[in-house]
């Protein structure tokens, strides 16, 4: 009774950002996002008989705050009445980081759990479990672009283009290590309660949503780039305008933002996107990618950087 998962985080160009309902943990708008390669978070499960408490390792040490929220999935995929189980989770990126690993740890941890219980379950029904652990972990059950839609009481994925057929990169600057001081539900909620943008964001998704797909279809960078940043600005526009305000970024982020816009006035495809932290994502087209690694590298500020193309879905794996 036991299995390996890897996920791999995913990005998202049109973001999902507040709750329509937190106990069921749906989102408030839709989202689009891209699956990365490089970076991955594998989960092992172990269903133990004895075993009087659920334990978890994350990267080889014992984790108590996460443990919770992972017991929580462990309940929301094999049932409250399930063996205790031992978990170990690595992953090859920072975590709580604003680097997406809550999506690729949920991803990996719902289907190790299915895995290990025996369970046949579709992709969609594993991403919806997923998905009650971290809204953006249902994406990660698929690769490439993928499209979360809410429905009328739950949600739905929709696969948009896959990897081989617009194998775009990623440059990840890394302008901060630590965890981030505030959540990113806890920070949804400051947002969807005090925010005079909240209402308006959540207006506008569908027309965002609706760009960003016709622009993937015809495989238009142009048009992805320009409402992605702005998605991401409006998202982070939410946030400031919160009491208190949710800032995730830095004065490496503002830099990287600078840089990008630099790269764009020498006639290089690509274009940045920021999720509830101050990272940036560098997304640009497979000739760009070495002048946007080296650009960003040169960055005041920025810690390392990590490139990495379009990924896989979340699958089972021979061991940790």
């Amino acid at each position: 009774m036991q299995a390996t998962a890897i996920a791999q985080p995913n990005i998202a160009l049109i973001k999902y950002w507040g709750k329509r309902d937190i106990d069921r943990n749906l989102p408030a708008v839709g989202s689009i996002s891209i699956t990365l390669s490089d970076l991955q978070t594998k989960v092992s499960v172990e269903l133990r008989d004895g075993l009087s408490d659920d334990i978890l390792l994350v990267n080889g040490d014992e984790n108590q705050a996460m443990l919770p929220r992972m017991s929580a999935c462990l309940d929301k995929v094999l049932g409250q009445s399930r063996l205790r189980a031992s978990m170990q989770s690595h992953s090859n990126f920072p975590i709580a980081a604003g680097l997406a690993s809550s999506a690729s740890a949920f991803a990996a941890t719902t289907v190790a759990a299915a895995g290990a219980a025996n369970l046949s379950l579709g992709t969609q029904d594993l991403a919806r479990l997923a998905g009650a652990s971290s809204g953006s972990a249902a994406r990660s059950l698929y690769g490439g672009f993928v499209e979360l839609k809410n429905a009328d009481d739950n949600i739905t994925l929709t696969p948009l283009c896959d990897v081989d057929s617009w194998p775009l990169q990623v440059v990840v600057a890394i302008t901060q290590t630590g965890p981030k001081a505030t959540g990113s539900t806890e920070a949804m909620e400051i947002s969807r309660e005090t925010s005079p943008f909240y209402d308006n964001w959540v207006a506008q998704q569908e027309y965002d949503l609706e760009v960003a797909r016709a622009a993937i279809d015809r495989r238009d960078f142009a048009q992805l780039a320009t409402i992605a940043e702005h998605n991401c600005l409006k998202m982070h526009s939410v946030m400031w305008a919160s009491r208190p305000p949710m800032v995730f970024w830095n004065a490496a982020t503002m830099r990287c933002l600078q840089t990008v816009r630099r790269l764009q006035g020498e006639g290089h495809q690509v274009f940045f996107t920021i999720d509830a932290g101050p990272q940036v994502k560098a997304v640009c087209l497979p000739a760009d990618v070495d002048a946007v690694s080296q650009a960003l590298a040169e960055t005041s500020g920025v810690q390392e950087i990590m490139t990495t193309g379009l990924g896989s879905a979340a699958r089972l794996v021979e061991s940790l």
